[in-house]
């Protein structure tokens, strides 16, 4: 299975396996073990946190709800839980906008461009209708738009449990 086929069935479906906004972290890490890398942030109480499970980013409310996932594409190569794709995991990095749009349209993914994050001429950015995914593309200069990142963006979600006192989910 190809990187873009992957991605592809992600946006189509808002969803990586048990990983989507919204997911309850224990689900998560039950299906994919302990995240690879954690940081927390400056504030008293550290939330919410960004999880990492090789390229897979996942921001976590303190109630432990899944807000944000992103997939970083940009870098050498792109690592993803076997439990996630199957296989190694491994995958080439950097899939060309053509290849992005082709497995778009093999996986019947309406998109269209998002305007308001194409405007720069170092990027370009597509959205995918039915899950509202943003794919981000670094275009070189004199070469053709790479795929950065991907991005599941957030529902809106007010979390529920008060800040004081709060030990976490994680």
């Amino acid at each position: 299975m190809e990187i873009s086929d992957v991605l592809a069935r992600m946006v189509k479906t808002g969803r990586l396996g048990p990983v989507f906004v919204g997911a309850d972290w224990h689900d998560v890490t039950e299906a994919l073990g302990e995240p690879w890398l954690m940081l927390t942030g400056r504030r008293k109480w550290r939330w919410p946190r960004l999880y990492g499970h090789g390229d897979l980013e996942m921001s976590v409310c303190r109630c432990g709800k899944v807000s944000l996932v992103s997939l970083q594409t940009g870098r050498e190569v792109v690592q993803l839980s076997p439990a996630l794709t199957g296989g190694t995991g491994t995958f080439p990095a950097g899939p060309g906008y053509a290849d992005v749009v082709a497995a778009l349209d093999r996986a019947d993914c309406p998109w269209e461009p998002y305007a308001s994050l194409t405007t720069f001429a170092d990027q370009c950015t597509l959205v995918a209708t039915p899950s509202g995914a943003h794919l981000t593309f670094e275009i070189p200069e004199g070469e053709e738009p790479v795929l950065n990142c991907v991005d599941l963006l957030g529902d809106g979600h007010v979390c529920p449990q008060p800040d004081a006192g709060q030990s976490g989910a994680a």
